[in-house]
């Protein structure tokens, strides 16, 4: 799971903002553009008050009634909110505009992130934790960007320009209202660490919950085979119970200090006005206009305030959101580096591994003094038990992981300075169980590499013998793949997997037990295409049944992350060491295992 997050502090969530605020500046022109609009709108609603105070002081307590005069301030107030209408529409359209786009940059900076971690990353890391970093933690940010931060900029501007009203009326009576501005900032404060706290559990449990349903989906046929339904219901509905309780935790907070705290403020300030008027009565007489304008004012005052509180929600939800996701953008364990321009080529395909010694935890060494060397045309098969080091050393190879003791070499030339791109298009790898992307068969073939055009998808098929099946299929190589090629028996994938390889022409042949879940027949028919793949290639194979390999040209036997014995079949057999301990094991001779030396 997740490493275990801290509530975030106040200076935290600033540098957070601050670093969410870098993505507007490509976006400068729109933004200003938007805030002249929220200026207007903001002027409409501060005018609004002040043309009605007109007409209350000087025309209705009067009892005048002209009718131009009240023409042009009927007109003007109408022509004010229609106006504050349309503009309030576009300047709502352009920030959301503007927040959409950069939910869409920051989306593609999050997922180009994932594409260049390391393996050891996703060794460590749940899949559905890292799915919920890019859709639901995104789509938090997402909020903050099209409602928070627009409302509170509205509401900042409103709350000055109704401020700058109330103090051209009443300068005294504006200072008594100001009373009440730090209760709402004792207020925010408070409520600000609280949710905090209560909405990076919430993330938690959610990334939680994703990663237990992502595991879910993808192992269902092993956990209905062995009856697991109950005890993974039950682990998921723990960790719902978890995010409930999180979420009622945040509820209590928001039912007390959202609008039930801020409408007691606003209830002290309203006493406070009314008292103001109530007692300069005595003395002077009370213009009604000044008075209903200040509480029309205090009324809006309170309303960008109650909605800065509500959206305040939003923003700590965003806030914790995004530190979770520029925790992924930082993520400093990424895919080994390469060289980015570099004129090394794989021309011959010649592998010396020497002297190499790996750990992926740094404690305990898989991998403990490799040596060999792999000739163009020639086969190196790797075998051993399970643990043995056999995957290991396939990692390395592909550069899936970094190491720092021992060197391979590809031509005279260390692994670590060729492009990335070289090696991966030079190095063909074919997994136990290939993994087929929805689309067509023959985009599977290609993967989108334009370079390989239809006659070598086609050639690639009948290579490793794969159009005999691929023709049966209701429209060929334009047959539609479902998720994961679920609907093909592992040997059709097995086939396509073949095909891809081959339509690559490595120069480099990787095979990770291959054929290990392919049935006899289809077994014999891929034995012949691996024979004409591996001329011309250096292919380096990893087998647990030995049968496949008994034509390697060079065997090596691993146990405990060492290479114990080496040779060809009929070498490694004479040694009657592990290897011949192996053969018969798999062979059936109890016989022979008796009297095998061990």
């Amino acid at each position: 799971m997740d490493e275990k997050m801290t509530a975030l502090n106040s200076k935290q969530q600033r540098t957070v903002l601050k670093r969410l605020l870098v993505y507007t500046r490509p976006h400068l022109k729109p933004i200003l553009f938007a805030f002249f609009l929220l200026a207007l709108t903001t002027l409409g609603d501060v005018l609004g008050p002040i043309l009605i105070k007109i007409f209350i002081d000087d025309y209705l307590t009067l009892g005048h009634f002209p009718f131009e005069p009240l023409l042009i301030l009927g007109s003007a107030y109408m022509g004010i909110q229609i106006l504050n209408v349309f503009v309030s529409y576009f300047q709502l359209y352009k920030f959301q505009e503007v927040a959409l786009k950069i939910i869409q940059q920051l989306r593609v900076d999050v997922f180009s992130k994932v594409q260049s971690l390391g393996l050891r990353f996703f060794d460590r890391t749940p899949a559905g934790s890292i799915v919920s970093r890019v859709t639901n933690d995104t789509e938090a940010i997402k909020d903050m960007f099209v409602f928070v931060i627009a409302t509170f900029i509205q509401s900042g501007f409103l709350l000055v320009g109704i401020l700058t009203a109330m103090f051209i009326l009443n300068a005294k009576l504006a200072l008594f209202c100001l009373v009440v501005m730090p209760l709402i900032f004792i207020i925010m404060v408070i409520y600000r660490r609280l949710s905090s706290k209560f909405y990076l559990d919430m993330r938690e449990r959610l990334s939680q919950l994703n990663a237990k349903l992502s595991e879910s989906l993808q192992g269902m046929s092993i956990i209905q085979v062995f009856r697991q339904e109950k005890r993974l219901r039950e682990e998921f509905g723990d960790i719902n119970e978890k995010h409930y309780q999180a979420g009622m935790r945040n509820i209590k907070a928001d039912g007390l200090l959202l609008r039930p705290a801020i409408d007691l403020v606003y209830i002290v300030a309203l006493i406070i006005v009314l008292s103001y008027f109530g007692i300069s009565s005595f003395e002077n007489p009370v213009e009604i206009g000044v008075l209903y304008a200040f509480i029309n004012y205090l009324d809006r005052f309170f309303e960008p305030v109650n909605q800065i509180m509500q959206r305040l929600s939003m923003y700590q939800q965003a806030i914790v959101a995004a530190s979770r996701v520029f925790r992924l953008l930082d993520e400093e364990d990424v895919a080994p580096k390469q060289p980015l321009v570099n004129e090394n080529k794989v021309k011959e395909g010649k592998i010396e591994v020497r002297d190499l010694s790996f750990s992926y935890d740094g404690k305990r060494d898989v991998l403990k003094n490799i040596e060999f060397t792999a000739y163009p045309g020639q086969t190196v098969a790797l075998v051993g038990h399970t643990g043995s080091g056999k995957s290991s050393i396939i990692n390395l190879l592909m550069r899936f992981y970094e190491f720092d003791r021992g060197e391979i070499v590809i031509d005279g030339v260390s692994i670590k300075d060729f492009p990335i791109h070289e090696l991966r298009e030079r190095m063909g790898l074919v997994l136990q169980d290939p993994f087929l992307f929805y689309g067509t068969v023959k985009d599977n073939i290609r993967l989108h590499n334009q370079d390989i055009t239809d006659e070598e998808v086609e050639a690639a098929a009948k290579f490793v013998q794969a159009d005999a099946f691929i023709s049966k299929l209701e429209d060929g190589l334009e047959h539609q793949v479902v998720e994961r090629g679920s609907t093909f028996s592992s040997g059709q994938r097995q086939l396509i997997a073949f095909a891809r390889t081959i339509a690559m022409n490595p120069k480099v042949l990787i095979l990770d037990e291959a054929t290990a879940n392919i049935d006899t027949e289809t077994e014999e028919a891929i034995q012949t295409a691996l024979a004409k793949m591996r001329k011309g290639r250096t292919t380096i194979a990893i087998a647990h049944r030995l049968s496949t390999i008994q034509d390697a040209d060079l065997i090596l036997v691993l146990h405990q992350g060492e290479i114990v014995e080496r040779g060809t079949h009929q070498e490694l057999l004479a040694l009657k060491g592990l290897y011949h301990k192996m053969y018969l094991l798999q062979n059936g001779s109890v016989e022979g295992l008796e009297n095998a030396v061990i």
